[in-house]
């Protein structure tokens, strides 16, 4: 599963990603930087990403337009990059379950359930 972090995710945290997260990626890493959310989400459509955000515009647009892309909701404060790729490390196998075995549209990680 490759990610696709929104804006209000660091580009840099990408590098720690990479080895749970092969392909992983940020919006300004690949020219979407001030995009409007539904070109962000053809481009998740077109090259096989899950968005991770910290908006709920995505679920929205996951209501509206369906699947894919699927969408990982950080329901959290504002988090050391260290702290946010600690969330993403650490739910892998509930995120996979998810989205994957159970065929969720978004997963939902919040701060008292990590």
């Amino acid at each position: 599963m490759k990610l696709l972090l929104d804006e209000n995710l660091s580009r840099r945290l990408v590098p720690f990603l990479q080895q749970a997260y092969p392909g992983s990626t940020q919006v300004a890493l690949v020219g979407l930087e001030a995009q409007q959310d539904i070109a962000i989400w053809e481009f998740a459509r077109a090259n096989a990403y899950v968005i991770v955000t910290r908006d709920a515009d995505f679920l929205e647009l996951s209501q509206l337009k369906g699947q894919p892309p699927q969408v990982i909701w950080l329901r959290t404060a504002n988090l050391s990059r260290a702290a946010t790729a600690g969330i993403l490390l650490n739910n892998q196998t509930r995120i996979e379950a998810a989205l994957f075995e159970g065929d969720e549209a978004c997963v939902e990680l919040i701060g008292a359930q990590l």
